[in-house]
């Protein structure tokens, strides 16, 4: 499937009662989403199944908070992390998503699981898009993008070591 690379700088959002749903596979290929998942990546069903969730993510998202999430849950804990999704078309998204492992019945991970729900308006502005601003010209600063990650990484495993928290914690503490 061919990849939407351009943005269009127009925001979508969704109803507050709304929760957007998505499961993946272990290698994080798209295994079900429901109608507000689709609605807002600006995909059919049939288009998304089976590709990788990172089809709608937006260049301007830290890869430094992918890399946090995917070791969290790949670790079998769930994490909270606010993130920027592109649409198909080129629009953007924010989400508070709440990620979780899925196990079988003998406990072995069988995929992951997001919820995500409408961000608050007021972190987002205050806290998440400068944050994830300065992660990610630390990112582009370096012409190798494994540096850069890792040193964006860095910064906020610091910044979270100053703080005495978990990525998570701070996402509570600033208010959900």
């Amino acid at each position: 499937m061919v990849q939407a690379t351009f943005l269009t700088g127009v925001e979508r959002t969704f109803a507050e009662h709304e929760i957007i749903v998505s499961k993946t596979d272990l290698k994080g290929r798209i295994t079900y989403g429901n109608e507000v998942f689709f609605r807002m990546a600006g995909y059919t069903e049939r288009q998304a199944i089976g590709q990788p969730h990172s089809m709608i993510r937006h260049p301007e998202m830290p890869r430094c908070v992918f890399k946090l999430l995917w070791d969290t849950i790949q670790g079998g804990h769930e994490i909270f992390a606010y993130v920027v999704n592109r649409s198909a078309n080129g629009d953007h998204y924010w989400v508070l998503a709440h990620v979780t492992p899925s196990r079988d019945g003998s406990g072995n991970l069988v995929g992951y699981h997001s919820n995500r729900r409408v961000p608050n308006r007021t972190v987002l502005t205050s806290t998440i898009i400068p944050l994830y601003n300065q992660l990610l010209q630390e990112e582009n600063r370096h012409s190798n993008a494994k540096d850069g990650m890792n040193a964006s990484h860095a910064m906020l495993v610091n910044l979270l070591k100053d703080k005495g928290m978990r990525y998570d914690e701070l996402i509570f503490a600033l208010g959900t």
